[in-house]
Order: C-alpha cells, then structure tokens, then sequence
C-alpha cells in the first residue's frame, strides 16, 4: 500500500492537469498559437480511445490489436450520414456507439474464446477485415477517404449562447467534457462488483470460474462497453479532422493505441490520456528534428517499459485499482 502522501500526489497532478486542459484554450488564444489547441485536441481524442483499450487491456488483460477498427468506424459514422447531408449529432452520435458496440459483440464473442497471441492476431485479423472493406467502397472515397463538409450539428441553443462544433474552441471543450466523462464511467466500472470479476480474470481466470463466475460473460460485456466508448472517440475524431479514411484503422494504429496505454500507464485511470499526450507531442517534437522519428522513439518506449514501473502514471507514485502499485 502507497501511503496517504502518494494518493494526495496522484489527486493533486490530476486535478492540476484536467485545470491546465480546462485553461489551455485562453492560455493559446494569449500567445497566439492556435496550433497548439489543434494538437491537444486530437491528443485528447486518442486520450479517450486509449482509456477504452486501458479497460480491456490494463483491467483485463485482453490485448486488443485491432481497437483502431472502432476509431475509424466511429468516423465513417460520422461521415457517411454527412455524405447524404445528415449532420445531425442525435444521429452520428447512437449509430456510432450502436455499430462500435455491435462489432464488438460479434468480434468479441469469436475472439474471447481464443487466448493470449491467438487473441492478438484475431483482433487485429477483424480489424483489418474493416480497412479492406471500406477500401472497396468507392461510393465513400475508398482508399482516398471522404471530406466531410460540415461538423456534427448539436442542437444547444441558450438564447445568448449556442454550441458549435464548427467553432473549434466549442469542439475542444466538447472533446474535454467527452474524456472526463470516459475517465469516470471507467473509474466507476474498475472500481464496481463488475470491475473485480475483470480484474480477478485477469489474474487466475480459472479460480474467478471455480467460485461461480462466467468471467467469459464479462470478459465480453467489457470488451463491448470498450468498443462503444472508441467508437465514440471516432466519431470526435471525424468531426475534428473533417476527414476520413480507412488509414484511421490500419493496424498500425492500434499499435499506437498500445503505446499510448503502455507510455501512460497501463490499469490506471489517467495513464492512458498522459500517454496519448506524451506520444502526441513527441511525434510532433521529434518528427520536426527526424526524418525517421520512430527510431529515436522506439529506445524510448524500450527504456520506459524496462525501467519505470507503471509508465508516466508510475512516476508518480500512483495505486491503481486492480494495477500494479
């Protein structure tokens, strides 16, 4: 156990980060770099795919390798109604949590009676089914992807102030709301009577079943729930870049995804987003400096893994629910 010291640290670095994000639009706006709150935006998004994977790969320990298959999905939801000038966010936004949560039933229900590399290789095997679908769809740009022309419209109009996702500061603040949102379902999840069966699986599968589990029921319950919360951050990630394409499912994606978790922190609630981040800006820092960035990267990830315990999260000092302390 961590002492009281540890926790009040762990609580301090969060509620200092989600004010500094909270902040970052006016503190850009005063030093004129609206770049900035482009790149922490996206950051943010994968901040919330990434705490998704964290679920079924932190708490769980199910290693998905084909989680950017909802990312792009939650996009061409977004994109697709648009396509037909359906901009209406009640629309984008169920059918992308509906069709993220219902692949995940029907691919989760295959690959969870598969275990350890097995499971890998086939999620990343449903993944890669879902590029080379919508590759073939040239009615949706195919492998050349498809603009969408206007942002998700959210019908929220105060009188003296309306939301606007057209308006990028709003689309940020959305994004925010979206992963404070995403941490505490997760938070409340890992933390509930059904957090524990997946942690418990996660450890001793068989002694979970010996006491009256169905750790497969749950095992696929979470990996649904992660899956509409990464087609969720899909559908932001569409409406953010006013593009997409089948590269955003590419299975290198879901290695990055991985990384993300892994950099951060992986069974932490947090972890994730400060890996998202981290990975973020160092792909900007680094691919400014080097042409082949992931050859600097690739030893720093290596030096992280090996020597500090629990990612960035772990440098803090952090006890997380059902992770390593």
């Amino acid at each position: 156990m961590l002492s009281p010291a540890s926790w009040r640290l762990r609580e301090w670095v969060t509620a200092v980060s989600l004010l500094l994000l909270a902040l970052a639009p006016a503190i850009f706006n005063i030093i004129d770099q609206p770049f900035y709150l482009d790149l922490l935006s996206r950051a943010l998004i994968f901040g919330i795919a990434a705490i998704s994977l964290n679920l079924v790969l932190g708490y769980g320990g199910m290693i998905s390798f084909g989680h950017a298959a909802y990312l792009g999905l939650g996009a061409y939801c977004v994109g697709i109604p648009a396509y037909y000038d359906i901009y209406d966010a009640s629309v984008h936004i169920p059918l992308a949590i509906g069709v993220g949560a219902l692949f995940a039933l029907i691919t989760g229900a295959i690959s969870l009676r598969t275990k350890g590399v097995y499971f890998i290789m086939i999620t990343m095997a449903f993944s890669q089914m879902v590029y080379f679908a919508l590759v073939s769809l040239d009615e949706y740009g195919g492998d050349d992807g498809l603009v969408i022309n206007l942002r998700s419209k959210l019908p929220l109009d105060l009188g003296f102030w309306s939301f606007s996702m057209e308006d990028d500061v709003h689309l940020y603040y959305l994004i925010l709301a979206s992963l404070v949102a995403a941490m505490f379902i997760v938070s409340r999840l890992v933390g509930s009577r059904f957090g524990m069966v997946i942690r418990g699986a996660k450890d001793n599968e068989r002694r979970m079943q010996a006491i009256g589990f169905d750790t497969y029921r749950y095992r696929l319950i979470c990996y649904v729930i992660s899956g509409a919360i990464c087609t969720y951050a899909g559908a932001l990630l569409g409406n953010f870049t006013s593009f997409i394409s089948p590269e955003m499912m590419d299975w290198a994606r879901s290695g990055e995804l991985i990384f993300m978790v892994v950099l951060g922190g992986s069974g932490s609630i947090f972890g994730p987003v400060l890996g998202a981040v981290g990975y973020l800006l160092a792909e900007e820092t680094l691919s400014s400096m080097f042409e082949n960035w992931h050859i600097v990267f690739g030893p720093i990830l290596i030096i992280i893994v090996l020597f500090v315990r629990g990612g960035i999260d772990g440098l803090l000092g952090s006890k997380r629910p059902g992770g390593e302390g």
